[in-house]
């Protein structure tokens, strides 16, 4: 009966590309074109200050277009079905940026303060790479909190993004970092306030080295 339904849906709503809307295959499939135009696996350029901190950050690709559409899809309209074109995404970019997957004993998402979380019904960085990094044998820890709430980042330069964020992030109770080489995950990279904020936190913890990986940044 569930792959009756399933059939009934595929005709009504057949699978199309994010980005452009052809017609695909299956669904979470993008067009050859828009794939190749959206896949930008590259290092983000980072401060000193940054880079006292974090040992790197990658981006998988661009924020606009498709994948601006389905991280906005995500976060601010729950739309969950936007994962399977999120996930063809991150196998496809991946194949072009393997030297982030070098040593790593945790991935850690950034965390949403829990009234943010309990608003929205989850947290993007934890969906968007829970299973993508646990299909890779990376063990996904929360180890972070968010100790307090933060007014939204969007609209604020880079100073009064780092004041925003200075102080927000702790480590979780009974989290043990110490040694750890640790791979932060978040969905957009804008002017890595957030990262470097719990980067730092995990630093102070003793983890032994921190490198971000977002899903997009126009950096």
């Amino acid at each position: 009966m569930e792959r009756f339904m399933e059939a009934i849906c595929e005709f009504i709503f057949p699978a199309h590309c994010p980005a452009c809307g052809a017609y695909t295959k299956a669904r979470g499939d993008w067009c050859e074109e828009c794939m190749a135009a959206t896949c930008r696996p590259h290092r983000l350029p980072l401060s000193q200050d940054m880079l006292r901190v974090l040992d790197g950050v990658w981006a998988f690709g661009a924020y606009h277009g498709g994948l601006r559409n389905l991280i906005r899809g995500l976060k601010y309209q729950r739309r969950k079905s936007t994962l399977p074109y999120i996930l063809s995404f991150l196998d496809t970019s991946a194949k072009m940026l393997p030297e982030v997957f070098g040593p790593v004993d945790i991935a850690v998402p950034v965390p949403l303060h829990v009234r943010k979380e309990k608003q929205r019904g989850f947290n993007q960085a934890e969906l968007i790479f829970s299973d993508w990094l646990i299909d890779k044998d990376i063990l996904f820890w929360h180890c972070l909190s968010r100790v307090r709430q933060t007014a939204p980042q969007y609209g604020l330069d880079a100073r009064h993004r780092e004041e925003n964020m200075r102080g927000a992030f702790a480590l979780a109770a009974d989290a043990d970092v110490r040694g750890k080489r640790i791979l932060l995950v978040d969905d957009i990279f804008t002017t890595g306030s957030t990262l470097g904020a719990c980067a730092l936190v995990l630093r102070k913890a003793g983890a032994k080295s921190v490198r971000g990986l977002v899903l997009a940044s126009d950096r």
